[in-house]
């Protein structure tokens, strides 16, 4: 049911190549209701957002406010949800809350021997935007890891959009919100949904920067409107990585290839080992296990297209594999974790040790579970409190300095064919 790929074999590049590779669905079809979307949002604000909320959730609102979850529903969602998974809640805000506290950036400033004044100040951003799936699932987990670091970092107004189908919000979802200090929720979701808060309507003021996970139809959104705000990222379906020595319970490993293959048919779970015996055990297990998951026809889509167990000669090769797939999330189930995290350099998180399962980083470990997919690990890093900070450059030059630097800098700007920026620099000692 799962391939089998050898590291050995002289087509391995290849079959991993085939193995990463994903098609979604057409791309040219979602851009042209996404345009369309975007650009009725820009020309008639309000009454387009109504009315394709409307349309796509399936709700009957006439104004904005039918559309907006006031603040007594956001206090009294705490109490609606069962008192366990309220615990639950408040238990993994703590936590995620106490690790993104040790992420603020603070201004900091130096003077040179000349007396010139350089430093960057740090300021958070004014307004977020948050956006929350809510369509086919539910995932208050989402709320807390996107608003506590723009809380934490400082941000001024966190604006969260939801889906409600039927105008139905859950109340784990809301319930969140408020743990996380989130201060205004509409209940709008979709390519609608990114286009009022990068765009502005009547009701809705415009934001900074929208972060959040979504459809095909709200990535999309995000990248166009990209410029006009910031972003986080553009996610793709979720991954997981597993290197293991073979010494771990195969039943741990299977079950952490199945949860994030029950994520979507497009999510990826790979297991790479030096063990055959292991490898071959764990392909034993998944077949008795999956019979038993409520979503094993998703698990089944998504392992058969996209799922792999390589069989290495050692782990210095696992790790040259990981490094060139740079997964989202990375196990390391072995012995001694740290003796390979030197060779790991492209990664979104790594989880060290057999105890270690990638589901307790999406909920409640601490670091954040918003990561880069699709192998953009190479170049990009978790979402994080520094995302809704701005840093600015502070420069003020002595009277010695404008000489020592305005030498410099006229000198390359003639270098350069900028007569005009090297007299700007003249002018100051020459006077």
């Amino acid at each position: 049911m799962i391939k089998v790929l050898k590291y050995a074999d002289a087509d391995f590049d290849q079959q991993l190549r085939e193995t990463l590779a994903f098609e979604e669905r057409s791309a040219s079809a979602i851009e042209i209701v996404v345009d369309d979307i975007l650009q009725q949002i820009r020309r008639h604000g309000d009454a387009a957002l109504i009315a394709l909320t409307n349309k796509y959730d399936r709700t009957q609102a006439a104004l904005i406010e039918d559309l907006t979850v006031g603040a007594e529903v956001l206090e009294s969602a705490l109490s609606a949800v069962d008192s366990e998974v309220a615990d639950a809640l408040m238990d993994a805000a703590h936590r995620i809350e106490s690790y993104h506290q040790r992420q603020v950036q603070n201004s900091w400033s130096y003077r040179d021997e000349s007396g010139t004044l350089l430093g960057q100040k740090i300021v958070p951003l004014a307004r977020v935007g948050l956006y929350v799936p809510g369509g086919k699932a539910a995932y208050p987990s989402s709320v807390l890891m996107n608003a506590i670091p723009a809380r934490v970092a400082g941000v001024k107004e966190i604006v969260m959009v939801a889906p409600a189908p039927n105008g139905v919000v859950n109340p784990a979802v809301l319930a969140a919100a408020h743990i996380a200090g989130v201060d205004r929720v509409y209940k709008i979701g979709g390519a609608q949904a990114i286009g009022a808060l990068a765009y502005g309507t009547q009701t809705i003021n415009k934001v900074d920067k929208i972060v959040g996970p979504g459809n095909a139809y709200v990535a999309l959104a995000k990248k166009k409107v990209f410029g006009t705000v910031g972003i986080d990222m553009i996610a793709g379906p979720s991954e997981i990585l597993i290197i293991c020595d073979g010494k771990t319970d195969p039943d741990w490993i299977v079950m952490d290839l199945f949860s994030q293959a029950e994520h979507d048919e497009l999510a990826q779970s790979i297991l790479i080992t030096n063990d055959e015996s292991f490898l071959s055990r764990v392909q034993e297990r998944v077949a008795a296990l999956l019979p038993e998951m409520p979503r094993k026809s998703v698990i089944k889509k998504s392992l058969e297209d996209r799922g792999a167990l390589i069989l290495v000669k050692d782990l210095d090769e696992a790790c040259k594999i990981a490094n060139s797939i740079a997964p989202e999330h990375l196990e390391l189930s072995v012995e001694e974790p740290g003796l390979l995290l030197d060779q790991i350099d492209n990664a979104g998180a790594i989880f060290m040790g057999r105890y270690t399962s990638e589901a307790l980083g999406d909920y409640c470990a601490g670091p954040n579970h918003v990561l880069p997919t699709s192998g953009t690990a190479r170049f990009s890093s978790p979402l994080g409190v520094y995302d809704f900070q701005k840093r600015t450059s502070l420069i003020e030059v002595s009277e010695s300095g404008a000489r020592d630097l305005g030498r410099i800098a006229a000198k390359l700007a003639r270098a350069e064919g900028l007569e005009a920026h090297a007299r700007s620099a003249e002018k100051r000692f020459q006077s």
